[in-house]
Protein backbone atom coordinates (compact mmCIF):
# COMPACT_ATOMS: atom_id res chain seq x y z
CA UNK A 1 0.00 0.00 0.00
CA UNK A 2 2.61 2.53 0.19
CA UNK A 3 2.37 3.83 -3.85
CA UNK A 4 -1.35 4.35 -2.73
CA UNK A 5 -0.47 6.18 0.58
CA UNK A 6 2.30 8.08 -1.62
CA UNK A 7 0.04 9.51 -4.24
CA UNK A 8 -2.14 10.99 -1.48
CA UNK A 9 -0.14 13.98 0.07
CA UNK A 10 -0.26 15.78 -3.45
CA UNK A 11 -3.95 16.00 -2.89
CA UNK A 12 -3.56 17.23 0.80
CA UNK A 13 -1.52 19.61 0.44
CA UNK A 14 -3.85 20.56 -2.36
CA UNK A 15 -6.79 20.75 -0.25
CA UNK A 16 -5.29 22.37 2.48
CA UNK A 17 -4.43 25.04 -0.08
CA UNK A 18 -8.02 25.38 -0.77
CA UNK A 19 -9.38 25.73 2.63
CA UNK A 20 -6.82 28.49 3.49
CA UNK A 21 -7.85 30.52 0.76
CA UNK A 22 -11.15 30.15 1.47
CA UNK A 23 -13.27 30.06 -1.93
CA UNK A 24 -10.94 29.00 -3.82
CA UNK A 25 -11.49 25.81 -5.56
CA UNK A 26 -9.16 23.07 -6.46
CA UNK A 27 -7.30 23.21 -10.01
CA UNK A 28 -9.17 20.40 -12.58
CA UNK A 29 -7.10 17.71 -13.48
CA UNK A 30 -6.29 17.77 -17.05
CA UNK A 31 -7.36 14.17 -18.29
CA UNK A 32 -3.11 13.01 -18.92
CA UNK A 33 -2.81 13.11 -15.55
CA UNK A 34 -6.40 11.43 -14.23
CA UNK A 35 -5.06 8.60 -16.80
CA UNK A 36 -1.61 8.42 -15.19
CA UNK A 37 -3.07 8.27 -11.57
CA UNK A 38 -5.37 5.72 -12.51
CA UNK A 39 -2.10 3.74 -14.03
CA UNK A 40 -0.09 4.79 -11.12
CA UNK A 41 -3.06 3.45 -9.11
CA UNK A 42 -3.67 0.04 -11.20
CA UNK A 43 0.16 -0.63 -10.79
CA UNK A 44 0.41 0.05 -7.15
CA UNK A 45 -2.75 -1.99 -6.55
CA UNK A 46 -1.35 -5.13 -8.49
CA UNK A 47 2.11 -4.55 -6.29
CA UNK A 48 0.32 -4.90 -3.31
CA UNK A 49 -2.15 -7.53 -4.56
CA UNK A 50 1.15 -9.63 -5.30
CA UNK A 51 2.88 -8.93 -2.39
CA UNK A 52 -0.27 -9.59 -0.51
CA UNK A 53 -0.29 -12.92 -1.89
CA UNK A 54 3.16 -13.92 -1.60
CA UNK A 55 4.20 -15.85 1.93
CA UNK A 56 7.28 -14.70 4.14
CA UNK A 57 9.05 -18.38 2.73
CA UNK A 58 8.13 -17.26 -1.28
CA UNK A 59 9.65 -14.00 -0.86
CA UNK A 60 12.67 -15.64 0.60
CA UNK A 61 12.62 -18.44 -2.21
CA UNK A 62 12.33 -15.75 -4.74
CA UNK A 63 15.01 -13.35 -2.98
CA UNK A 64 17.81 -17.07 -2.70
CA UNK A 65 17.34 -17.43 -6.80
CA UNK A 66 17.99 -13.89 -7.52
CA UNK A 67 20.99 -14.26 -5.78
CA UNK A 68 21.76 -17.55 -7.08
CA UNK A 69 21.26 -16.09 -10.59
CA UNK A 70 23.33 -13.12 -10.29
CA UNK A 71 26.46 -15.09 -9.14
CA UNK A 72 26.42 -16.99 -12.23
CA UNK A 73 25.85 -13.78 -14.21
CA UNK A 74 28.83 -12.37 -12.83
CA UNK A 75 31.12 -16.15 -13.37
CA UNK A 76 29.30 -15.43 -16.62
CA UNK A 77 27.78 -19.05 -16.67
CA UNK A 78 24.16 -17.79 -18.53
CA UNK A 79 22.68 -20.59 -18.75
CA UNK A 80 22.60 -21.17 -14.77
CA UNK A 81 21.71 -17.82 -14.53
CA UNK A 82 18.72 -17.83 -16.51
CA UNK A 83 17.56 -20.77 -15.41
CA UNK A 84 17.50 -19.24 -11.22
CA UNK A 85 16.27 -15.98 -12.07
CA UNK A 86 13.09 -17.78 -14.19
CA UNK A 87 12.50 -19.57 -11.14
CA UNK A 88 12.75 -16.26 -8.87
CA UNK A 89 10.49 -15.10 -11.56
CA UNK A 90 7.80 -17.79 -11.14
CA UNK A 91 7.30 -17.19 -7.45
CA UNK A 92 7.32 -13.02 -8.15
CA UNK A 93 6.84 -12.03 -11.70
CA UNK A 94 5.75 -8.22 -10.65
CA UNK A 95 9.70 -7.64 -8.90
CA UNK A 96 10.73 -5.18 -11.17
CA UNK A 97 14.56 -5.96 -10.41
CA UNK A 98 14.08 -9.57 -11.60
CA UNK A 99 12.99 -8.39 -15.01
CA UNK A 100 15.87 -6.38 -14.91
CA UNK A 101 18.36 -9.12 -14.31
CA UNK A 102 16.08 -11.50 -17.08
CA UNK A 103 16.53 -8.60 -19.16
CA UNK A 104 20.22 -8.35 -18.31
CA UNK A 105 20.99 -12.11 -18.79
CA UNK A 106 19.40 -12.32 -22.01
CA UNK A 107 20.90 -8.81 -23.53
CA UNK A 108 24.34 -11.13 -22.53
CA UNK A 109 23.44 -14.20 -24.53
CA UNK A 110 21.88 -12.32 -27.18
CA UNK A 111 18.23 -13.21 -27.05
CA UNK A 112 17.33 -9.82 -27.76
CA UNK A 113 13.55 -10.11 -28.43
CA UNK A 114 13.18 -11.24 -25.10
CA UNK A 115 15.48 -8.89 -23.17
CA UNK A 116 13.42 -6.35 -24.73
CA UNK A 117 9.84 -7.68 -23.13
CA UNK A 118 11.76 -8.19 -19.99
CA UNK A 119 13.11 -4.75 -19.63
CA UNK A 120 10.15 -3.17 -20.56
CA UNK A 121 8.45 -5.35 -18.09
CA UNK A 122 10.71 -3.95 -15.26
CA UNK A 123 9.87 -0.75 -16.39
CA UNK A 124 6.03 -0.76 -16.35
CA UNK A 125 6.60 -2.29 -12.85
CA UNK A 126 9.37 0.86 -11.90
CA UNK A 127 8.88 3.83 -14.55
CA UNK A 128 11.56 6.05 -11.79
CA UNK A 129 14.64 3.72 -12.06
CA UNK A 130 16.83 5.03 -14.74
CA UNK A 131 18.93 1.75 -14.97
CA UNK A 132 15.47 0.00 -16.76
CA UNK A 133 15.66 2.94 -19.48
CA UNK A 134 19.10 2.62 -20.07
CA UNK A 135 19.10 -1.30 -20.61
CA UNK A 136 15.86 -1.01 -22.83
CA UNK A 137 17.29 1.79 -24.56
CA UNK A 138 20.69 -0.61 -24.95
CA UNK A 139 18.75 -3.56 -26.52
CA UNK A 140 16.95 -1.13 -28.90
CA UNK A 141 20.30 0.16 -29.85
CA UNK A 142 21.53 -3.28 -30.23
CA UNK A 143 18.90 -4.11 -32.60
CA UNK A 144 20.11 -0.77 -34.13
CA UNK A 145 16.22 0.20 -33.78
CA UNK A 146 17.63 3.80 -32.69
CA UNK A 147 14.30 5.37 -32.95
CA UNK A 148 12.92 3.61 -30.49
CA UNK A 149 16.23 3.70 -28.17
CA UNK A 150 15.67 7.54 -28.97
CA UNK A 151 12.42 7.31 -27.39
CA UNK A 152 13.53 5.63 -24.39
CA UNK A 153 16.30 8.16 -23.51
CA UNK A 154 14.01 10.79 -23.83
CA UNK A 155 10.71 9.43 -22.11
CA UNK A 156 14.02 9.14 -18.99
CA UNK A 157 15.46 12.51 -19.33
CA UNK A 158 11.66 13.69 -19.14
CA UNK A 159 10.05 11.48 -16.19
CA UNK A 160 13.05 10.87 -13.97
CA UNK A 161 14.42 13.38 -11.76
CA UNK A 162 18.08 14.23 -11.70
CA UNK A 163 18.35 12.21 -15.32
CA UNK A 164 19.45 15.47 -17.44
CA UNK A 165 22.73 14.14 -17.85
CA UNK A 166 21.50 11.10 -20.29
CA UNK A 167 21.41 14.32 -22.83
CA UNK A 168 24.22 13.35 -23.62
CA UNK A 169 23.41 10.04 -24.05
CA UNK A 170 20.63 10.81 -26.70
CA UNK A 171 23.08 13.63 -28.23
CA UNK A 172 25.22 10.46 -29.18
CA UNK A 173 22.53 7.99 -30.27
CA UNK A 174 21.32 11.17 -32.81
CA UNK A 175 24.61 10.97 -34.07
CA UNK A 176 25.21 7.51 -34.39
CA UNK A 177 21.98 7.67 -36.86
CA UNK A 178 23.28 10.99 -38.66
CA UNK A 179 20.69 13.28 -37.45
CA UNK A 180 22.96 15.93 -36.77
CA UNK A 181 20.19 18.88 -36.37
CA UNK A 182 18.56 16.40 -33.52
CA UNK A 183 22.12 16.09 -31.67
CA UNK A 184 22.77 19.85 -32.03
CA UNK A 185 19.75 20.52 -30.22
CA UNK A 186 20.09 17.94 -27.67
CA UNK A 187 23.89 19.12 -27.09
CA UNK A 188 21.82 22.85 -26.66
CA UNK A 189 20.30 21.33 -23.99
CA UNK A 190 23.10 20.02 -22.21
CA UNK A 191 24.85 23.42 -22.70
CA UNK A 192 22.29 24.88 -20.57
CA UNK A 193 21.99 22.31 -17.89
CA UNK A 194 25.33 22.03 -17.42
CA UNK A 195 27.46 24.59 -18.84
CA UNK A 196 29.73 24.89 -21.93
CA UNK A 197 31.55 21.48 -21.78
CA UNK A 198 34.55 21.12 -24.22
CA UNK A 199 33.87 17.47 -25.16
CA UNK A 200 30.09 18.78 -25.89
CA UNK A 201 32.04 21.95 -28.09
CA UNK A 202 34.31 19.67 -29.95
CA UNK A 203 31.50 17.46 -30.86
CA UNK A 204 29.51 20.31 -31.60
CA UNK A 205 32.18 21.44 -34.26
CA UNK A 206 32.39 17.64 -35.98
CA UNK A 207 28.77 18.38 -36.66
CA UNK A 208 28.98 21.54 -37.78
CA UNK A 209 31.51 20.01 -40.19
CA UNK A 210 29.80 17.21 -41.61
CA UNK A 211 26.99 20.50 -42.52
CA UNK A 212 29.60 22.23 -44.66
CA UNK A 213 29.21 25.10 -42.00
CA UNK A 214 32.75 25.94 -41.32
CA UNK A 215 32.00 29.47 -39.80
CA UNK A 216 30.03 27.78 -36.87
CA UNK A 217 32.76 25.21 -37.15
CA UNK A 218 35.64 27.59 -36.30
CA UNK A 219 33.61 29.86 -33.89
CA UNK A 220 33.48 26.71 -31.70
CA UNK A 221 36.82 25.91 -32.18
CA UNK A 222 37.91 29.67 -30.87
CA UNK A 223 35.36 29.12 -28.00
CA UNK A 224 37.78 26.18 -27.12
CA UNK A 225 40.72 27.98 -27.56
CA UNK A 226 39.46 30.30 -25.26
CA UNK A 227 38.58 28.41 -22.48
CA UNK A 228 41.30 26.17 -22.28
CA UNK A 229 43.96 28.91 -23.53
CA UNK A 230 46.99 26.76 -22.23
CA UNK A 231 45.71 23.54 -23.98
CA UNK A 232 47.57 23.39 -27.35
CA UNK A 233 45.45 20.55 -28.97
CA UNK A 234 42.57 23.45 -29.62
CA UNK A 235 45.19 25.53 -31.52
CA UNK A 236 45.84 22.19 -33.63
CA UNK A 237 42.92 21.65 -34.39
CA UNK A 238 42.13 25.26 -35.08
CA UNK A 239 44.81 25.36 -37.63
CA UNK A 240 44.22 21.49 -39.30
CA UNK A 241 40.60 22.90 -39.94
CA UNK A 242 41.82 25.75 -41.75
CA UNK A 243 44.30 23.90 -43.73
CA UNK A 244 42.31 21.14 -44.65
CA UNK A 245 39.31 24.16 -46.06
CA UNK A 246 42.42 25.75 -48.00
CA UNK A 247 42.67 28.90 -45.80
CA UNK A 248 46.39 28.28 -46.10
CA UNK A 249 47.27 32.15 -44.62
CA UNK A 250 44.78 31.25 -41.36
CA UNK A 251 46.26 27.58 -41.15
CA UNK A 252 50.13 29.14 -40.89
CA UNK A 253 48.98 31.92 -39.02
CA UNK A 254 47.38 29.10 -36.08
CA UNK A 255 49.81 26.82 -35.91
CA UNK A 256 52.70 29.59 -35.26
CA UNK A 257 50.80 30.59 -32.43
CA UNK A 258 50.66 27.16 -31.17
CA UNK A 259 54.68 27.05 -31.74
CA UNK A 260 54.67 30.47 -29.49
CA UNK A 261 53.20 27.98 -26.48
CA UNK A 262 55.59 25.16 -27.71
CA UNK A 263 58.13 25.33 -30.14
CA UNK A 264 59.35 22.07 -30.53
CA UNK A 265 55.58 20.48 -31.09
CA UNK A 266 55.92 18.31 -34.10
CA UNK A 267 52.09 18.51 -35.29
CA UNK A 268 52.56 22.23 -35.17
CA UNK A 269 55.43 21.79 -37.50
CA UNK A 270 53.27 19.51 -39.89
CA UNK A 271 50.99 21.69 -40.51
CA UNK A 272 52.81 24.69 -41.57
CA UNK A 273 55.24 21.89 -43.76
CA UNK A 274 52.02 20.75 -46.07
CA UNK A 275 50.31 24.63 -45.96
CA UNK A 276 53.58 26.21 -47.43
CA UNK A 277 53.78 23.14 -49.47
CA UNK A 278 50.02 23.73 -51.05
CA UNK A 279 51.67 27.25 -51.12
CA UNK A 280 54.25 26.28 -53.54
CA UNK A 281 57.26 27.32 -51.01
CA UNK A 282 58.94 24.11 -51.22
CA UNK A 283 62.39 25.30 -49.12
CA UNK A 284 59.75 26.46 -45.85
CA UNK A 285 57.91 23.07 -46.05
CA UNK A 286 60.86 21.36 -46.39
CA UNK A 287 62.56 23.03 -43.29
CA UNK A 288 59.25 22.80 -41.51
CA UNK A 289 58.42 18.56 -42.21
CA UNK A 290 62.29 18.43 -41.41
CA UNK A 291 61.64 19.89 -37.94
CA UNK A 292 58.89 17.52 -37.14
CA UNK A 293 60.62 14.50 -38.16
CA UNK A 294 63.59 15.98 -35.28
CA UNK A 295 61.18 15.65 -32.50
CA UNK A 296 60.46 12.06 -30.61
CA UNK A 297 57.13 13.34 -29.68
CA UNK A 298 56.14 12.52 -33.81
CA UNK A 299 55.89 8.97 -33.15
CA UNK A 300 57.87 6.29 -34.76
CA UNK A 301 54.61 4.57 -37.05
CA UNK A 302 53.48 8.34 -38.40
CA UNK A 303 56.88 9.19 -39.47
CA UNK A 304 57.00 5.74 -41.04
CA UNK A 305 53.51 6.32 -42.93
CA UNK A 306 55.05 10.31 -44.27
CA UNK A 307 58.48 7.98 -45.72
CA UNK A 308 56.33 5.75 -47.39
CA UNK A 309 54.66 8.45 -49.10
CA UNK A 310 58.25 9.57 -50.62
CA UNK A 311 58.31 6.05 -51.29
CA UNK A 312 55.63 6.42 -53.64
CA UNK A 313 57.56 9.08 -55.70
CA UNK A 314 60.75 7.92 -55.73
CA UNK A 315 63.06 7.71 -58.12
CA UNK A 316 61.97 11.32 -58.31
CA UNK A 317 64.53 13.61 -58.07
CA UNK A 318 62.83 16.72 -56.42
CA UNK A 319 61.85 14.87 -53.76
CA UNK A 320 64.38 12.43 -53.35
CA UNK A 321 67.24 14.19 -51.26
CA UNK A 322 64.65 15.32 -48.56
CA UNK A 323 63.36 11.64 -48.34
CA UNK A 324 67.21 10.63 -47.84
CA UNK A 325 67.73 13.69 -45.23
CA UNK A 326 63.84 12.67 -43.49
CA UNK A 327 65.24 8.57 -43.17
CA UNK A 328 68.56 9.46 -41.72
CA UNK A 329 66.81 11.96 -38.58
CA UNK A 330 64.41 8.85 -38.63
CA UNK A 331 66.93 6.36 -37.47
CA UNK A 332 68.91 8.90 -35.51
CA UNK A 333 65.73 9.64 -33.74
CA UNK A 334 64.55 6.05 -33.12
CA UNK A 335 67.82 3.86 -32.85
CA UNK A 336 66.02 1.66 -31.39
CA UNK A 337 63.11 0.55 -33.52
CA UNK A 338 63.50 -1.86 -36.85
CA UNK A 339 61.13 -0.19 -38.63
CA UNK A 340 63.29 3.18 -38.68
CA UNK A 341 66.17 1.55 -40.25
CA UNK A 342 63.65 -0.53 -42.50
CA UNK A 343 61.70 2.27 -44.27
CA UNK A 344 65.21 4.07 -44.39
CA UNK A 345 66.49 0.84 -46.57
CA UNK A 346 63.68 1.44 -48.63
CA UNK A 347 64.30 4.95 -49.04
CA UNK A 348 67.74 4.40 -49.84
CA UNK A 349 67.61 1.28 -52.00
CA UNK A 350 64.65 3.26 -54.19
CA UNK A 351 67.37 6.54 -54.61
CA UNK A 352 69.88 3.63 -55.79
CA UNK A 353 71.79 4.02 -53.19
CA UNK A 354 72.05 0.05 -51.94
CA UNK A 355 75.15 -0.43 -50.16
CA UNK A 356 73.87 1.84 -47.51
CA UNK A 357 69.97 0.35 -48.01
CA UNK A 358 71.80 -2.68 -46.71
CA UNK A 359 73.73 -1.24 -43.87
CA UNK A 360 70.04 -0.13 -42.48
CA UNK A 361 68.23 -3.41 -43.21
CA UNK A 362 71.18 -4.98 -41.55
CA UNK A 363 70.46 -2.99 -38.43
CA UNK A 364 66.95 -3.62 -38.45
CA UNK A 365 67.46 -7.30 -38.61
CA UNK A 366 69.69 -7.05 -35.47
CA UNK A 367 67.01 -5.28 -33.45
CA UNK A 368 64.47 -7.82 -35.13
CA UNK A 369 65.33 -10.68 -37.36
CA UNK A 370 61.79 -11.81 -37.82
CA UNK A 371 60.91 -10.05 -41.35
CA UNK A 372 61.47 -12.48 -44.29
CA UNK A 373 60.92 -9.41 -46.53
CA UNK A 374 63.96 -7.40 -44.56
CA UNK A 375 66.26 -10.50 -45.12
CA UNK A 376 64.90 -11.02 -49.20
CA UNK A 377 66.12 -7.25 -49.59
CA UNK A 378 69.31 -7.88 -47.95
CA UNK A 379 70.17 -10.90 -50.39
CA UNK A 380 69.00 -9.26 -53.32
CA UNK A 381 71.21 -6.56 -52.96
CA UNK A 382 74.01 -8.86 -51.84
CA UNK A 383 73.36 -10.46 -55.20
CA UNK A 384 73.25 -7.46 -57.49
CA UNK A 385 76.45 -6.10 -55.73
CA UNK A 386 78.17 -9.44 -56.56
CA UNK A 387 79.89 -9.34 -52.87
CA UNK A 388 80.04 -12.94 -52.51
CA UNK A 389 81.23 -13.29 -48.85
CA UNK A 390 77.52 -11.49 -47.90
CA UNK A 391 75.28 -13.33 -50.07
CA UNK A 392 76.98 -16.73 -48.45
CA UNK A 393 77.31 -15.58 -45.20
CA UNK A 394 73.59 -13.78 -45.23
CA UNK A 395 72.11 -16.89 -46.98
CA UNK A 396 72.86 -18.70 -43.88
CA UNK A 397 71.79 -16.43 -41.21
CA UNK A 398 68.41 -16.67 -43.34
CA UNK A 399 68.23 -20.54 -44.14
CA UNK A 400 68.63 -21.16 -39.77
CA UNK A 401 65.07 -18.86 -39.36
CA UNK A 402 63.49 -19.63 -42.21
CA UNK A 403 64.56 -23.26 -43.86
CA UNK A 404 61.18 -23.69 -45.79
CA UNK A 405 62.36 -20.79 -47.98
CA UNK A 406 62.77 -21.62 -51.29
CA UNK A 407 64.41 -17.88 -52.08
CA UNK A 408 67.17 -18.34 -49.79
CA UNK A 409 67.89 -21.48 -50.81
CA UNK A 410 68.41 -19.85 -54.70
CA UNK A 411 70.47 -16.98 -53.36
CA UNK A 412 72.68 -19.03 -51.72
CA UNK A 413 73.31 -21.80 -54.56
CA UNK A 414 74.15 -18.19 -56.66
CA UNK A 415 76.18 -17.17 -53.95
CA UNK A 416 78.19 -20.63 -54.41
CA UNK A 417 78.47 -20.28 -58.04
CA UNK A 418 80.30 -16.90 -57.39
CA UNK A 419 82.55 -18.39 -55.65
CA UNK A 420 82.85 -21.44 -58.09
CA UNK A 421 81.38 -23.52 -55.73
CA UNK A 422 79.38 -25.86 -58.47
CA UNK A 423 78.99 -29.00 -56.13
CA UNK A 424 77.64 -26.66 -52.97
CA UNK A 425 75.99 -24.29 -55.80
CA UNK A 426 73.99 -27.83 -57.05
CA UNK A 427 73.09 -29.16 -53.38
CA UNK A 428 71.77 -26.11 -52.29
CA UNK A 429 69.84 -25.14 -55.82
CA UNK A 430 68.15 -28.93 -55.52
CA UNK A 431 67.13 -28.63 -51.96
CA UNK A 432 65.64 -25.09 -53.00
CA UNK A 433 63.81 -26.64 -56.03
CA UNK A 434 61.82 -29.27 -53.42
CA UNK A 435 60.32 -26.28 -52.28
CA UNK A 436 58.93 -24.78 -55.24
CA UNK A 437 56.15 -27.89 -56.13
CA UNK A 438 53.69 -25.20 -56.01
CA UNK A 439 55.54 -22.47 -57.48
CA UNK A 440 56.26 -23.20 -61.40
CA UNK A 441 57.76 -20.24 -62.59
CA UNK A 442 60.06 -19.90 -59.36
CA UNK A 443 61.34 -23.99 -60.50
CA UNK A 444 61.47 -22.12 -64.05
CA UNK A 445 64.89 -20.20 -62.25
CA UNK A 446 66.22 -22.88 -60.15
CA UNK A 447 66.26 -24.75 -63.31
CA UNK A 448 67.98 -21.99 -65.09
CA UNK A 449 70.87 -21.71 -62.35
CA UNK A 450 70.95 -25.90 -62.46
CA UNK A 451 71.66 -25.30 -65.93
CA UNK A 452 74.92 -23.14 -65.64
CA UNK A 453 75.92 -25.09 -62.16
CA UNK A 454 75.98 -28.74 -63.73
CA UNK A 455 77.63 -27.02 -67.07
CA UNK A 456 80.79 -26.04 -64.36
CA UNK A 457 80.88 -29.25 -63.08
CA UNK A 458 80.82 -30.88 -66.61
CA UNK A 459 77.82 -32.43 -66.08
CA UNK A 460 76.65 -31.78 -69.39
CA UNK A 461 73.50 -34.37 -69.53
CA UNK A 462 72.20 -32.56 -66.32
CA UNK A 463 73.01 -29.18 -67.64
CA UNK A 464 70.87 -29.30 -70.77
CA UNK A 465 68.09 -31.14 -68.85
CA UNK A 466 67.84 -28.02 -66.35
CA UNK A 467 67.80 -25.64 -69.09
CA UNK A 468 65.39 -27.67 -70.74
CA UNK A 469 62.97 -27.61 -68.41
CA UNK A 470 63.28 -24.08 -67.47
CA UNK A 471 62.34 -23.22 -71.69
CA UNK A 472 59.44 -25.66 -71.38
CA UNK A 473 58.11 -23.76 -68.34
CA UNK A 474 59.01 -20.44 -70.22
CA UNK A 475 60.11 -20.70 -73.95
CA UNK A 476 61.66 -16.79 -73.63
CA UNK A 477 63.69 -17.28 -70.54
CA UNK A 478 66.55 -14.76 -71.59
CA UNK A 479 69.25 -16.32 -69.23
CA UNK A 480 68.70 -20.00 -70.31
CA UNK A 481 68.25 -18.97 -73.93
CA UNK A 482 71.68 -17.26 -73.70
CA UNK A 483 73.61 -20.13 -71.23
CA UNK A 484 72.19 -22.97 -73.46
CA UNK A 485 73.19 -21.99 -76.82
CA UNK A 486 76.68 -20.58 -75.81
CA UNK A 487 77.46 -23.32 -74.05
CA UNK A 488 76.36 -25.78 -76.93
CA UNK A 489 78.78 -23.86 -78.88
CA UNK A 490 81.63 -24.17 -76.53
CA UNK A 491 80.44 -27.97 -77.22
CA UNK A 492 80.44 -27.96 -80.47
CA UNK A 493 77.09 -29.65 -80.28
CA UNK A 494 74.14 -29.29 -81.47
CA UNK A 495 75.21 -26.04 -83.22
CA UNK A 496 71.58 -25.75 -84.85
CA UNK A 497 69.97 -25.68 -82.06
CA UNK A 498 72.38 -23.51 -80.26
CA UNK A 499 71.35 -21.40 -83.25
CA UNK A 500 68.15 -21.24 -83.07
CA UNK A 501 68.04 -20.89 -79.29
CA UNK A 502 70.53 -17.62 -79.54
CA UNK A 503 68.51 -16.24 -82.71
CA UNK A 504 65.48 -16.09 -80.77
CA UNK A 505 67.17 -14.41 -78.04
CA UNK A 506 68.57 -11.16 -80.29
CA UNK A 507 65.11 -11.20 -81.55
CA UNK A 508 63.59 -10.27 -78.29
CA UNK A 509 66.42 -8.18 -77.46
CA UNK A 510 68.00 -6.98 -80.70
CA UNK A 511 70.02 -4.22 -79.14
CA UNK A 512 71.92 -6.43 -76.06
CA UNK A 513 74.96 -6.46 -76.72
CA UNK A 514 75.66 -9.78 -74.23
CA UNK A 515 73.17 -11.99 -76.76
CA UNK A 516 74.36 -10.22 -79.95
CA UNK A 517 78.03 -11.87 -78.55
CA UNK A 518 76.45 -15.18 -77.76
CA UNK A 519 74.65 -14.96 -81.40
CA UNK A 520 77.77 -14.22 -82.83
CA UNK A 521 79.90 -16.78 -81.40
CA UNK A 522 77.35 -19.57 -82.10
CA UNK A 523 77.73 -18.29 -85.63
CA UNK A 524 81.39 -18.06 -85.46
CA UNK A 525 81.54 -21.76 -84.30
CA UNK A 526 79.39 -23.06 -87.02
CA UNK A 527 82.10 -21.24 -89.33
CA UNK A 528 79.91 -18.19 -90.29
CA UNK A 529 82.62 -15.43 -90.12
CA UNK A 530 80.73 -12.98 -91.91
CA UNK A 531 77.49 -13.49 -90.39
CA UNK A 532 79.64 -13.42 -86.79
CA UNK A 533 81.39 -9.22 -87.46
CA UNK A 534 77.83 -8.15 -88.67
CA UNK A 535 76.66 -9.13 -85.23
CA UNK A 536 79.70 -8.66 -83.38
CA UNK A 537 80.22 -4.86 -84.80
CA UNK A 538 76.71 -4.05 -83.63
CA UNK A 539 77.81 -5.52 -79.94
CA UNK A 540 80.99 -3.15 -79.89
CA UNK A 541 79.04 -0.12 -80.56
CA UNK A 542 77.65 -0.47 -76.86
CA UNK A 543 79.70 -2.67 -75.12
CA UNK A 544 83.43 -2.50 -74.15
CA UNK A 545 83.39 -6.26 -72.47
CA UNK A 546 87.19 -7.88 -73.17
CA UNK A 547 85.11 -10.90 -74.02
CA UNK A 548 83.61 -9.49 -76.84
CA UNK A 549 85.99 -7.56 -77.99
CA UNK A 550 88.38 -11.06 -78.33
CA UNK A 551 85.25 -12.40 -80.05
CA UNK A 552 85.63 -10.03 -82.41
CA UNK A 553 89.66 -10.34 -83.07
CA UNK A 554 89.12 -14.02 -83.54
CA UNK A 555 86.49 -13.19 -86.38
CA UNK A 556 88.73 -10.38 -87.68
CA UNK A 557 91.63 -13.32 -88.00
CA UNK A 558 89.34 -16.23 -89.93
CA UNK A 559 88.49 -13.24 -92.20
CA UNK A 560 91.63 -12.78 -92.86
CA UNK A 561 92.41 -8.78 -91.30
CA UNK A 562 95.31 -10.03 -88.68
CA UNK A 563 96.18 -6.40 -87.87
CA UNK A 564 92.51 -5.89 -87.20
CA UNK A 565 92.71 -8.70 -85.05
CA UNK A 566 95.40 -8.22 -83.33
CA UNK A 567 94.04 -4.17 -82.23
CA UNK A 568 91.20 -5.70 -80.92
CA UNK A 569 93.01 -8.33 -79.09
CA UNK A 570 94.98 -5.72 -77.50
CA UNK A 571 91.71 -3.29 -76.55
CA UNK A 572 90.28 -6.52 -75.13
CA UNK A 573 93.38 -7.16 -72.94
CA UNK A 574 93.19 -3.72 -71.84
CA UNK A 575 88.97 -4.19 -70.88
CA UNK A 576 90.25 -7.73 -68.79
CA UNK A 577 87.67 -11.04 -68.57
CA UNK A 578 89.51 -12.62 -71.62
CA UNK A 579 90.58 -16.25 -72.41
CA UNK A 580 93.85 -17.04 -70.76
CA UNK A 581 95.60 -17.05 -74.15
CA UNK A 582 95.05 -13.20 -74.72
CA UNK A 583 98.35 -12.97 -74.41
CA UNK A 584 99.78 -15.53 -77.03
CA UNK A 585 97.63 -14.64 -79.93
CA UNK A 586 98.95 -10.81 -79.67
CA UNK A 587 102.95 -12.08 -78.97
CA UNK A 588 102.65 -14.59 -81.89
CA UNK A 589 99.69 -12.53 -84.12
CA UNK A 590 98.04 -16.09 -84.73
CA UNK A 591 94.46 -17.60 -83.34
CA UNK A 592 94.75 -19.84 -80.62
CA UNK A 593 91.47 -21.59 -79.24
Amino acid sequence: MLGLLAAEPGYAQQKRATDKAGTEKPRKLTRREKKEMQRQAALEAAKAQQQSQLTEKDREMSAAYFVDGVKYMLLEDYPKAQERLLKAYQIDPNNAAINYKIAENNLLIGNLKDAANFAQAALRLDAKNPYYYLILAQIYATQKQYDQAAQVYTRLIQDVPESKSYLFNLADLYLAQGKLNEALSTFDQAEKEFGTLDEVSFKKQQIYLKQNNLDKALKEGEALISANPEDIRYVLAQAEMYAANNRLPDAIRVANQALRKDPENPQAHMILADAYRQQGNQAESEKQIKQAFQSPALGIDQKVRILVDYLKQLPNPAVQQTALELADITTRVHPKEAKAYSVAGDVQLLSEKKALARDNYLRALRLDNSHFKIWQQVVLIDAELTQTDSLLRHTNQALELFPNQAVFWFYNGVGHMFAKQPQKAVKALEQGKKLTTDNPELAAQFDTQLGDAYHELKDYDKSDAAYEAALTFDANNAQALNNYSYYLSLRGKELAKAKELAGKLVKLFPDNDTYLDTYAWVLYKSKDYAGARQYLEKAIKTSKDGTVLEHYGDVLYQLGDTAAAVEQWQQAKKAGGTSALIDRKIKERKLYE
